[in-house]
């Protein structure tokens, strides 16, 4: 080899297999770049979903507060609610909450029998609370308290029915979740909305607590 020749070898880069491997690292780190801000985008997308729920429903409750003594003459909580309904439908749904708390920690454990009997248990008292409410609304209807009857009970029916619509949307979503654990395991992915399923019912949990407590607590002692 001349001297020229040697030069030209030493100047010139080696592209063996190290070469080839350095040049797939800058794709997968751009791959995993993009896959955190999918996450990021789907996490803030998420919580801003659930704090627009919470400010629609204290908008509801501001007009319920307001409209509250407005009966025209016709039926007050006073005259309408049963504690002892409201109670058991408030018991169902605490309970669910706890046992929607089991299920996500049999999730976070790969654990199916535990995760499956936790949400099953929970999507039974969801269905529980629907019913009792949706007996509830049937029978204020029956009584001439429909929710043209009066403002108080537009905004009743507004703002519990509101409330009612959520539960049973989450039913739907708790279903889902069931079946997708079932077809594709515990996926990081999976994970992740099991873990906002969970915060989206708490949610609604605590909300249906300041509604027992400013609607039917508050009315029927008025």
């Amino acid at each position: 080899m001349t001297g020229m020749e040697a030069a030209a070898a030493r100047d010139t880069p080696y592209l063996g297999d190290g070469a080839g491997a350095r040049g797939h690292q800058p794709a997968a780190e751009h791959a995993a770049g993009d896959l955190l801000t999918k996450r990021i985008i789907v996490g803030y997308g998420f919580w801003v979903f659930l704090l627009s729920d919470i400010i629609m429903f204290s908008a509801f409750f501001a007009t319920y507060a307001v409209l509250v003594d407005n009966t025209a003459g016709g039926p007050s909580g006073h005259d309408l609610f049963d504690l002892r309904n409201t109670g058991i439908e408030t018991a169902c749904l605490l309970l669910s909450s706890f046992t929607c708390g089991l299920a996500s920690i049999g999730a976070q454990a790969h654990r199916a029998s535990w995760f499956y009997g936790a949400t099953t248990i929970t999507f039974i008292f969801g269905a529980a609370f629907v019913v009792l409410e949706s007996h509830e609304f049937a029978g204020f209807v029956a009584r001439g308290a429909s929710p043209t009857r009066s403002a108080f009970l537009s905004a009743f029916f507004t703002l519990v029915g509101c409330h009612g619509m959520h539960v049973t949307a989450g039913l739907v979503w708790m279903s889902t979740m069931m079946a997708q654990v079932f077809a594709k395991g515990f996926r990081p992915d999976i994970l992740r909305r099991i873990l906002c399923f969970s915060l989206f019912w708490h949610a609604l949990d605590i909300i249906w607590v300041a509604l027992f407590s400013m609607v039917y607590l508050m009315g029927a002692s008025t």
